[in-house]
């Protein structure tokens, strides 16, 4: 077990060219934004650099027009020196179903050809299950190149089921699928310093010398301190962003995560002058992209409804669309009923979103009168197992909503064999270049891939605006909260349309991400 007290290097990953931009800028920011901090990026002695996976691939071809295979490998010539590091949705890839599982490989041996490295595998469920055959492919690729880094993820949550013991064993069993290292991953700032602490420590404890890293967002306040305590409770590895690109919805600085450290038996052992270039580089650039700015800086709120902050505004918004702005208050205290009903869920993609809109219409229409199909997909298990039991009276309700009976088995194992199915379907679209990457593409986003295929020759399409005045860069703040709700699907694109009538008046709802 590490001996906490001993001093050690604590390893940073760096998160400003993937879940930074992802957090406060809709995914929006360009390469072309990028790749001149890259060579500072390289040389600051961070322990990995996050550069793809989550969002970002959806928002390359929808918003700017470039292909993401070749984003990557931009990246891998420009770093030559780190560990890139990419966030993989588990039995999900990075799209918003479950893919059959020779798909599952064929993404990941590619991912690898093309220059990842660390693999950061997780599922919305907690399922080990739906982790399974990634954390497999990521050994296969690792076989080929040593390079390769299998790293399991806990998703952290709060809830009566979720207990220390849980992630200690879920842990082991991602352990067991061959985990070189395991992600403590906080994806709506509820990590508080005593759960940090009592969980590393007690996975430490339990399985030796495994590497651990720890994900938080900032958006609750706490979070800073939390690293701290897991430090202490023997933490190899936090994830930061740094400061020009950081806090908020965000994550923690990284320059005043090391400056934290100091005084203690800790060092991050980064270069100080390649930090300040690369905040330097990160405040020139983020005003350009102010149309897309996250509004929430603290929300302390999360810690009751556990709902992401960027889910909060997106129901608020919906709510004042169809006239009902003041119902907002019933919503927030029908999201946890609605996360117990169906076995406590950790609130991330896609879970955060079903639950958030089936609380919409629980209030709107009362308690479970109107199910939407995804909703009845968790409760009958087609996202996986629940870490609790689910509410069988809604559990009924939702087999005849869907038509469908619960399954028990792994969702993935009902899948028949898609990949030829799929090659010779992109293999027809106009603008296809014949790649696996692109079948891999045309898999992740069809609709989505059909209209980049047929643009991708005009070249990539940046968003960005540069203001040139005061009164300009006033106008693109203005134009945020305009810009918001589109922005929304871009973080995680999921949506879904039911007509609905309220008061004798048939309404079309839209639900989308947060």
């Amino acid at each position: 077990m590490t001996n906490t007290t001993t001093p050690r290097k604590i390893g940073i990953t760096e998160l400003v060219l993937r879940d930074a931009h992802q957090s406060l800028l809709a995914t929006r920011m360009a390469t072309e934004d990028m790749v001149d901090a890259c060579a500072d990026i390289d040389a600051a002695g961070y322990w990995s650099v996050e550069c793809w996976g989550g969002a970002t691939y959806d928002s390359c071809i929808r918003f700017l027009n470039e292909d993401p295979w070749e984003r990557l490998r931009t990246f891998r010539k420009l770093m030559p020196n780190s560990k890139l590091q990419m966030l993989l949705r588990g039995q999900n890839l990075l799209g918003y179903r479950h893919y059959q599982d020779e798909v599952v490989d064929r993404f990941v041996a590619k991912s690898a050809e093309n220059g990842m490295d660390v693999f950061r595998v997780f599922d919305a469920m907690n399922d080990p299950r739906n982790l399974a055959r990634s954390m497999a492919a990521v050994q296969v690729a690792k076989s080929i190149n040593p390079r390769v880094h299998a790293q399991g993820t806990i998703c952290y949550t709060v809830s009566p089921v979720h207990t220390v013991e849980g992630y200690v064993k879920l842990a082991g069993q991602l352990i067991d699928m061959g985990a070189e290292s395991i992600c403590l991953k906080d994806m709506a700032a509820l990590l508080k310093p005593q759960p940090a602490y009592d969980i590393v420590k007690a996975i430490k404890e339990t399985y030796g010398d495994i590497l651990i890293s720890v994900h938080s967002h900032s958006t609750t306040g706490v979070t800073q301190v939390s690293l701290m305590k897991a430090i202490e409770a023997g933490a190899d590895v936090v994830d930061t962003s740094i400061s020009s690109m950081s806090l908020g919805p965000g994550h923690n600085p990284t320059e005043a995560v090391v400056e934290m450290l100091e005084g203690t038996p800790f060092t991050a052992d980064l270069d100080a002058d390649r930090l300040t270039a690369i905040s330097d580089h990160f405040k020139k650039i983020r005003p350009k992209y102010a149309a897309f700015e996250s509004k929430t800086l603290i929300s302390t709120e999360i810690f009751k409804s556990q709902i992401p902050g960027g889910m909060l505004s997106n129901m608020e918004s919906q709510l004042k669309d169809f006239g009902a702005g003041d119902k907002m208050a019933e919503v927030l205290l029908e999201v946890p009923k609605v996360r117990a009903a169906a076995g406590y869920p950790p609130l991330v993609t896609p879970s955060s979103q079903i639950v958030g809109s089936q609380a919409v219409f629980n209030v709107m229409m009362g308690e479970y009168k109107r199910l939407t199909s995804e909703f009845a997909d968790i409760m009958l298990g087609y996202y996986g197992a629940s870490p609790a039991p689910r509410d069988e009276r809604v559990i009924a309700i939702a087999a005849e909503s869907a038509g469908k009976e619960p399954i028990t088995c792994r969702p993935a194992d009902l899948l028949p064999p898609e990949w030829g199915t799929l090659e010779s379907e992109a293999a027809k679209l106009n603008g296809f270049d014949g790649t696996e990457e692109d079948v891999l593409t045309y898999a992740m986003f069809p609709q989505v891939a059909e209209k980049f295929f047929s643009t991708r020759g005009e070249g990539p399409k940046s968003v960005a605006k540069q203001p040139e005045k005061p009164e300009d860069a006033a106008a693109l703040q203005a134009a945020t909260a305009a810009a918001a709700a589109h922005s929304l699907a871009a973080t995680e694109p999921f949506k879904a349309t039911y007509k609905v009538t309220i008061n004798g008046e048939q309404q079309t709802w839209v639900v989308e991400a947060s």
